[in-house]
């Protein structure tokens, strides 16, 4: 009789911690779910006719040690990343099929992070931003509809940080070459009274930065609190970064580049005894602040709906030593010293942005097993001032403190109205369809930071269809083929160029996948078909932004594939290879003193093969070594098919290594991460920029003249690396 009762009192505590074990699971799924309905209405599911890639947190904890976002995602197919400061750290900036960063369209938790007016992503404004990533997705391409501007290379979207079920915290701290160094502190309360989670981090990133002065001093910060039932999640997520950074966005040129790699032009003058001197404050100095606010709502096994709100404030200036500056073009009056008239100056100056940024989303989803329906509206209102000021000047003629030398604002407002759904005919086919209205309102006044007019009133009006068709071949093997339109209205410096043409592009993919249980193999094509293309001349304003020109017709043509095979149980292998050809057609250009047609001429910035591959070899439990690759073929610096103005291929190797040990002390478990960077210590280029001198005459020329041109190059760090430890609790 006592055995029977034992044997029941183990099976009834067995089935209650059995219970309680589904009951945790349960709540697991459905807090994940929920939190994924933040992204729902901008990502794709593997089974969609969009082409995609997708990665979790703990594939970017593998080498997230204090590198941009950027450099962490160099390994995905068609994509090439640089940095001005040729560490990672800093300035850092993304292409995806050719197409610079200010095309592809980044949203974080839904919401616009591209800025409004620039169009670009500058991920130093939040330094150590990796370390809250839940996932993220980058569709290349058109993709499937997003908010804010239009996806003309890629779209990456971003998940913060998920809901916590269990109380946790982890401290981080990585050392490298270059005097880097990263900290950081991350916690959750996990669920308290299994309903509300408070969790946060706080970051700091230094370093000197490999070309000379190029230093960075970022801070940033995250915290959210969440409130999650069955069927609710409230979020309300702050979160923003503080950078410092030396300006080093000048590059250098060829015969520099052969003396000294590291040169830094940036900051140099000349003193009054004619000794060359370089400016200590030469730098960018710039804050930024999120505050997000989510409620995610499921009504049933169908229905679920979400609200986001978003506000964004931005200010912060870059600082420069300016020599022999016309008193004309800062509103100084000329002064008489001793019968001389003075109108030139040594000056500092600070060019400043003040902007806010302020969104509500609003989405709905209906599914049901043969449906998955979504759609929303979205409205954005941009406000940013742009304006200068001379914070000392050798003389400075009938001037005041804080004066402004020139003053203007951009206004943008964005309404978004879409719906898209995917419908599954039977267990082979099914179809998507995605129709997206996007109306567009922008609006200057005041002047350019050149103290010209720059007044604007345009509105776009755009409308991009996107349809799709899935075939499930077998349970491994899946096609799909997808046509999709964007249109995207041009930047602001696009219309102080004199530039205000709406572009449009018509995308083509048809892909492969395969997917069984050791191998998995991703293969699309691409017709990428443009009008109006906005194209990167190689050229660099006076703040080294590149400057664009519309190129008329041009397409990009090309194959991608990406595979991820498990060799041998503690061996993998995960290769990606994309060929393109990027083209002009009939591009007209003035060279040697003539306007002349072309013909097809490459896209800049658009190398014809990008390849990579990552070995990952895991000998024991808790160590993984991974070798990687990554090679990017020559680029144009221009569109004009100049062989003397390109970017050489490079080919660079990194070494990563991770070691984790469990249950150690006080400790859930201490991670040790090692990245050895360009490990064979190749000199490279990663990016460059020309633009035409002038006209020198030339008897060998027809028209008598010859074009003569300016090259510029970024170098990249030889061999470095970077170590850290992170202690979880």
């Amino acid at each position: 009789m006592k055995n029977v009762l034992f044997y029941l009192t183990l099976s009834a505590l067995s089935i209650n911690t059995w219970a309680q074990e589904k009951q945790k699971d349960s709540l697991s799924k459905k807090i994940e779910k929920l939190d994924e309905v933040l992204v729902k209405s901008v990502r794709v599911d593997a089974d969609s006719p969009i082409t995609h890639s997708n990665i979790s947190k703990e594939e970017l904890a593998e080498r997230n040690l204090g590198q941009d976002i950027p450099i962490l995602l160099n390994y995905l197919p068609g994509v090439v990343t640089t940095t001005d400061a040729g560490t990672g750290i800093g300035y850092t900036y993304i292409r995806v099929r050719g197409s610079d960063a200010s095309r592809v369209n980044v949203t974080l938790n839904g919401i616009p992070f591209n800025d409004a007016e620039s169009q670009g992503t500058f991920w130093v404004n939040l330094p150590d931003f990796a370390s809250s990533i839940e996932d993220l997705q980058l569709q290349r391409g058109v993709g499937t509809s997003t908010n804010g501007s239009g996806a003309f290379g890629a779209s990456l979207n971003l998940l913060t940080d998920a809901v916590s079920e269990i109380a946790n915290a982890e401290i981080s701290n990585s050392f490298g070459s270059f005097g880097t160094r990263r900290h950081n502190v991350k916690f959750s309360t996990g669920l308290i009274n299994e309903n509300i989670e408070i969790a946060g981090r706080l970051s700091n990133i230094v370093s000197d930065g490999y070309v000379d002065r190029a230093f960075a001093d970022l801070k940033s910060y995250f915290l959210q609190g969440s409130y999650v039932d069955d069927n609710t999640l409230i979020k309300a997520i702050t979160f923003g970064g503080h950078n410092i950074t030396y300006q080093s966005w000048d590059g250098i040129d060829a015969q520099t580049l052969e003396r000294d790699r590291t040169f830094n032009p940036i900051g140099q003058y000349t003193d009054e005894e004619g000794n060359t001197r370089f400016y200590d404050n030469e730098v960018d100095d710039y804050k930024q602040d999120h505050y997000q606010l989510h409620w995610n709502q499921r009504y049933d096994n169908h229905w679920s709906t979400n609200l986001g709100l978003n506000y964004t404030y931005g200010r912060g200036f870059f600082e420069q030593y300016k020599e022999d500056e016309d008193f004309a073009d800062y509103d100084f009056t000329p002064i008489v010293i001793g019968g001389e008239t003075i109108n030139s100056t040594d000056l500092v100056r600070r060019r400043w942005l003040d902007n806010d940024f302020y969104v509500i989303n609003a989405t709905a989803n209906y599914k049901n097993n043969t449906a998955d329906i979504d759609f929303g509206a979205y409205y954005s209102h941009y406000d940013g001032d742009h304006f200068g000021e001379v914070i000392w000047a050798q003389n400075a003629g009938g001037s005041e403190i804080r004066d402004n030398y020139y003053f203007g604002n951009g206004k943008k407002d964005e309404f978004t109205i879409f719906g898209k759904a995917t419908y599954r005919i039977n267990d082979q086919w099914s179809t998507f369809l995605d129709l997206q209205g996007r109306f567009v309102n922008y609006e200057t006044t005041g002047d350019a930071s050149t103290g010209e007019p720059l007044e604007v009133d345009e509105n776009f009006n755009f409308f991009n269809p996107k349809a799709g068709l899935t075939y499930q071949i077998d349970p491994s093997n899946q096609l799909y083929a997808s046509y999709a339109r964007a249109n995207r209205e041009p930047r602001r410096d696009d219309f102080e160029n004199g530039i205000n043409t709406a572009e449009t592009l018509n995308d083509f993919e048809l892909g492969w996948r395969y997917n069984n249980k050791r191998t998995v193999v991703n293969t699309n094509l691409y017709y990428m078909q443009y009008r109006n293309q906005l194209v990167l001349t190689g050229a660099l304003d006076d703040v080294g932004a590149p400057i664009r020109e519309t190129s008329g017709e041009s397409y990009r043509l090309g194959i991608e594939i990406d595979a991820d095979i498990q060799m041998l149980n503690s061996f993998r292998i995960k290769p990606n290879i994309a060929l393109s050809t990027n083209k002009n057609k009939d591009f007209v250009a003035t060279v040697d003193g003539a306007v002349t047609n072309l013909g097809d001429t490459e896209i800049s910035y658009s190398p014809s093969i990008v390849a990579g591959n990552m070995l990952i070899y895991q000998p024991t439990k808790g160590l993984q070594l991974g070798f990687l690759s990554k090679y990017v073929g020559e680029q144009h610096l221009s569109n004009l098919d100049n062989d003397d103005l390109k970017l050489d291929s490079f080919f660079v190797n990194d070494l990563n290594i991770v070691y984790e040990i469990k249950e150690v002390s006080v400790f859930r478990s201490i991670v040790f991460t090692g990245l050895v960077n360009n490990i064979f210590d190749l000199e490279y280029e990663s990016n460059g920029y020309s633009f035409a001198l002038g006209d020198v005459p030339d008897n060998q020329s027809p028209t008598g003249v010859r074009t003569t041109y300016f090259t510029g190059f970024y170098p990249q760090a030889g061999i470095n690396f970077l170590v850290g430890a992170t202690l979880k609790f």
